[in-house]
């Protein structure tokens, strides 16, 4: 593993493949939920969705610790139920509220409605609801460089970018977006004592060098405004 320097508070950690990657990233992640536990009696955990998260989830699932006291949520949501194959609520509780993570709390940002903007009210109360600060917030990354549903083109995207907002939770269409969707804003992410963004390819390490050479190029990334932000510092675990 080497570290390399991002902008402003980032690092990346290089690993050599996905395993190693969701082996470490689990065993950090289960010792921020620990001292939670030890210092709070409770943890809150946020996570996204996609592919690139199922190791972590796999190994997180198996990790010792009092999961009866942590809750678990989504940075986002496609406006589907969780029987649809595309529901990240679906992969949540698939692979990762398993075995000693079977006794997590899961809270849901799809409630039902017929819209996410009907439904924008709900997903903001159980956000609301919860403990905060967050204790760990897991970020992804797609290929057109979002993370959670900050979209390129989304219809909300300024809102959700917005770290002067005071809106938790917007709805987000766009086209590469697929499902209308739900989506914590920025300052409602990174309202958070740990900040990991999870993330494979070489594509994507093109996209997090340009962030980090300052390129032209990078400046509508919507994951910059992650890596850029002086409020919580951010680590990124990146395999092949």
């Amino acid at each position: 593993m080497t570290v390399m320097p991002t902008p402003s508070n980032a690092n990346t950690r290089h690993f050599a493949d996905h395993d190693a990657q969701a082996r470490a990233l689990a065993g950090q992640v289960a010792g921020n939920l620990r001292s939670a536990l030890a210092a709070r009696g409770h943890a809150v955990l946020a996570v996204s969705g996609g592919s690139t998260p199922k190791g972590f989830f796999a190994h997180l699932a198996r990790e010792p610790l009092d999961w009866a006291n942590v809750q678990v949520t989504l940075v986002d949501e496609r406006w589907v139920p969780d029987s649809d194959e595309r529901s990240n609520a679906r992969l949540v509780k698939s692979l990762l509220l398993q075995h000693a993570a079977s006794a997590a709390s899961f809270i849901p940002l799809y409630t039902g409605a017929a819209t996410p903007e009907a439904g924008q009210a709900e997903a903001t109360a159980r956000i609301d609801a919860l403990p905060r600060p967050f204790d760990v917030v897991v970020l992804g990354m797609g290929d057109d460089a979002h993370t959670a549903s900050f979209f390129p083109g989304g219809d909300h995207l300024a809102d959700a970018l917005d770290p002067e907002g005071h809106a938790r939770v917007v709805s987000m269409r766009a086209p590469a977006a697929g499902e209308p969707r739900i989506t914590l804003t920025l300052p409602a992410l990174l309202d958070t004592r740990a900040l990991y963004l999870l993330v494979s390819g070489e594509k994507k390490r093109v996209l997090l060098d340009n962030i980090r050479l300052g390129l032209d190029a990078a400046r509508d990334y919507p994951v910059r405004a992650v890596l850029t932000q002086q409020r919580v510092p951010a680590a990124v675990y990146w395999c092949p």
